[in-house]
């Protein structure tokens, strides 16, 4: 008689009745696919599009952000966010590491929504909750790493250490919580598909707040701070782009077609806005610019995730004009006439990628969500204002959530950072400054003449033998007085 695998048993332990492997099958890709885009997506982005200096730095910034939040959501953070009730905004934290908690069907949230005729919405996912909770690790990683990008080129490395588990703990958490794991916001119907207001303004408003309290970077680095490597910066924004079909496709706990839509509508906003953005580049300034192009990419990826699958494909169009333009002017106008924005050192510009167009894509969706769409997923009968009945009220709460949102990081961020700089400088030293990796880690990103290493045939060159310096007599243009200099 045929073996059949074990895997394949219908009356297996592992194949429970509940658990559909298609399903389970595609969140766990979604997973992968947005573990991706962080790592190692953003570290590679960061890496490269910081001064050759900043390199190694930035790059571990994101790394050990990674590696940080998947302990912490593990050992206590996950059931903050989705577990159950404690707080209206906060959850009961505890461990999500027992095998009867991971191994049971999933249930999104646990804490339950009262529907209008007095019954309780409850989603379960079919599949376990050990995929429900590295998918929803994957949101808290990312969402930390963004924040990092404000903050690059001069936060201390042992203050960042100890920012990243204290922020998880109480400002993403609370955002999560309120507003996918069953907190007030959801249960008033606040909008946000998957993360633009829990992952993107957040992550945004605390990068900027944080940058307020760290400080500047060198004057030198503000004035002058090019991309180390081009090509290598656009390799993780590729990885950022294609790893948002995860991100986007993941948010309806299932393979139908609302994850279709989703990452169908995800990526034709990010092609428009990277049109736009690029256009606008063009027209103002004469040339289309990488970074630039980079930055409206981002800008649309963030705009559409909290509506991508609630939303029309033309209606993606829309909002992807408006993620290319708005936060352009924001960055390249608005920016320079604000006093505090000038103030406030944001490396990358986290607060217009992210804050703004987050923003934008929260009020674009209380405006643009389609009712028939958002049947398909939302727990109660929600549509955007643009279809009329109580679409105005939606679009209120939609901009009532942001302020929360908004008020939450501010005050949450600084308290931590106030409490941090009790014990560590949020700054690093001044001789860590002005030298990069090298002072902060011991390491750089490259291995280049010119870095205080002159050439030595007898180590670098293709014949590194004992006799190499007998048999060929060096050039004066090696260890002489007019030795190789070449400074990057």
């Amino acid at each position: 008689m045929d073996q059949i695998p074990i895997a394949y048993r219908s009356l297996d332990p592992a194949v429970p009745e509940w658990l559909n492997k298609g399903d389970n099958a595609w969140q766990m890709t979604a997973s992968a696919l947005v573990s991706i885009q962080s790592m190692p997506g953003l570290v590679i982005l960061y890496a490269s599009i910081v001064k050759k200096k900043w390199a190694v730095n930035s790059a571990f910034m994101a790394l050990y952000a990674f590696a940080a939040v998947l302990i912490c959501w593990v050992l206590l953070c996950y059931r903050m966010a989705f577990g159950d009730e404690l707080l209206p905004f906060w959850g009961k934290g505890a461990p999500a590491l027992g095998q009867k908690y991971l191994i049971r069907r999933a249930i999104v949230p646990e804490s339950r929504h009262r529907q209008e005729d007095g019954t309780y919405h409850v989603a379960e996912p079919f599949y376990p909750m050990a995929t429900l909770v590295y998918f929803q690790f994957t949101f808290a990683a990312i969402t930390m790493i963004l924040l990092a990008g404000s903050v690059l080129g001069r936060m201390n490395i042992r203050a960042w250490m100890a920012f990243v588990p204290l922020w998880l703990v109480f400002s993403y958490t609370v955002g999560a919580f309120s507003l996918w794991g069953g907190g007030f916001l959801y249960h008033w119907g606040v909008i946000d598909y998957s993360g633009g207001y829990v992952i993107h303004l957040s992550s945004g408003i605390a990068g900027l707040t944080a940058a307020y309290w760290v400080g500047p970077r060198l004057k030198a680095d503000r004035e002058r701070f090019p991309p180390n490597n081009v090509l290598l910066m656009l390799a993780g924004a590729g990885l950022l782009w294609m790893g948002w079909s995860g991100f986007n496709g993941g948010a309806p706990y299932a393979a139908n077609i609302d994850a279709s839509l989703a990452i169908l509508n995800t990526n034709v906003c990010a092609a428009t806005s990277l049109l736009v953005w690029t256009s606008l580049d063009v027209v103002f300034f004469g040339k289309p610019s990488v970074i630039g192009a980079v930055q409206g990419m981002m800008t649309g990826l963030v705009c559409i995730t909290p509506g991508a699958g609630l939303v029309q494909s033309w209606a993606a169009i829309v909002m992807g004009i408006l993620s290319g333009s708005i936060p352009w002017v924001s960055m390249m106008v608005l920016h320079k006439k604000s006093a505090l924005l000038q103030k406030v050192d944001d490396t990358l510009g986290a607060f217009h990628t992210h804050a703004v167009a987050g923003l934008l894509g929260g009020l674009l969706t209380g405006l643009l969500a389609e009712p028939e769409l958002c049947e398909l997923i939302l727990p109660i009968k929600t549509r955007g204002a643009f279809y009329g009945g109580n679409g105005g009220v939606q679009f209120l709460k939609q901009i009532v959530a942001a302020l929360f949102v908004i008020g939450w990081n501010v005050v949450s961020t600084t308290l931590i950072l106030l409490a941090i700089r009790l014990f560590i400088p949020l700054r690093m030293p001044e001789d860590q400054l002005a030298i990069g990796d090298d002072a902060v880690h011991g390491e750089e990103a490259y291995a280049l003449w010119g870095d205080g290493e002159k050439f030595d045939p007898t180590k670098h060159g293709w014949n590194t033998g004992a006799n190499y310096a007998e048999d060929i007599a060096p050039s004066p243009y090696i260890n002489g007085a007019r030795g190789l200099t070449i400074n990057l």
